[in-house]
């Protein structure tokens, strides 16, 4: 059966304006913004529409206000009366991706959302970390790269994002070492803009405290289906959906498998919800050239209307 399937963005989707123009024109997403507001006591508001950027972007600013708007814009879809089958969301967005299975409350998932920035953002300040995009290469061939860079420092696959798009993660020095050598094999390396060695074990010192937190949160199990970053695969079971995502943290997003298996669910329509348009241009790149999926983005109040008189 064909389906509708929806992709929550995460950090690097982001931009000074994000999410106004809704806020301007719909009650239910003004509530949205004011639930995170008060429950974080960040005024993510005027961080999304009026910036600076070099705020916004600050891990603890940035998961809740890109969290915000992902909700307010799924919560504009809903009210026009749109629904979905299959979802996924890319490391931070699995936590609206969460929200929108019905695994979470959308509160819990501004609180947690909020903690994992702070507990990210510590474990940054403790142990430099850097990123960069190896583009050009499978996996197995990064991962080789990532292997022989590991016995000097910690170096890792954070991000499987396309079949020749991969993320690494970890210590300032093993990184550069690593991007250098795939560079040498004809790959692009690009260093990415990031505070933190996102995905690595260099922000391990995070990984029990949140597991606490998400034990005292509760996990439903979902109404939709949910494919998960850590094991590119569903679940109905929500003690094991909460224990993945105690793994999440420090685990390889596997995006390109998850893609993979959302195609393996036929979904006819597909929408990125949220600011950017980052994984549908991911998921254009890995869909085969003939595939009759329709792809959208809905992050402002023109894309929104233009989804809704297209799928009318």
């Amino acid at each position: 059966m064909r389906q509708t399937a929806c992709l929550f963005p995460g950090q690097g989707s982001q931009s000074v304006g994000m999410g106004e123009d809704l806020y301007r024109e719909f009650d239910v997403v003004r509530e949205i913004f004011d639930m995170v507001e008060e429950i974080t006591k960040i005024h993510v508001s005027r961080l999304c529409f009026k910036g600076p950027m070099e705020e916004l972007t600050q891990t603890v600013n940035l998961q809740p206000a890109l969290t915000a708007v992902n909700l307010a814009c799924l919560r504009a879809l809903q009210h026009a009366g749109f629904d979905f089958a299959v979802c996924a969301g890319h490391s931070l967005g699995e936590y609206s991706a969460l929200h929108a299975a019905g695994v979470l409350r959308r509160e819990d998932a501004a609180r947690l959302v909020l903690r994992r920035g702070e507990l990210m953002h510590r474990e940054a300040g403790r142990h430099q970390g850097a990123m960069q995009a190896i583009v050009g290469l499978p996996l197995a061939d990064v991962e080789a790269l990532v292997a022989e860079g590991a016995r000097k420092g910690v170096v890792a696959v954070a991000n499987h994002n396309m079949a020749t798009q991969i993320v690494i993660t970890g210590s300032p020095e093993p990184v550069a070492a690593v991007g250098a050598q795939a560079a040498a094999k004809g790959a692009k390396a690009v260093p990415l803009k990031v505070s933190g060695a996102w995905h690595s074990e260099l922000i391990r010192g995070a990984e029990d405290e949140f597991k606490e937190i998400l034990s005292n949160t509760e996990f439903q199990a979902p109404q939709k289906k949910i494919i998960l970053n850590v094991t590119a695969a569903e679940s109905e079971n929500p003690d094991e959906i909460r224990e993945i995502m105690s793994r999440q943290l420090c685990s390889p997003v596997r995006w390109y498998d998850s893609m993979l298996r959302m195609q393996d669910a036929e979904a006819a329509v597909v929408v990125e919800v949220g600011p950017g348009r980052v994984l549908s241009g991911l998921l254009r790149k890995i869909l085969p050239k003939d595939s009759p999926a329709r792809i959208f983005n809905v992050g402002t109040l023109v894309q929104l209307e233009e989804f809704l008189k297209a799928s009318a």
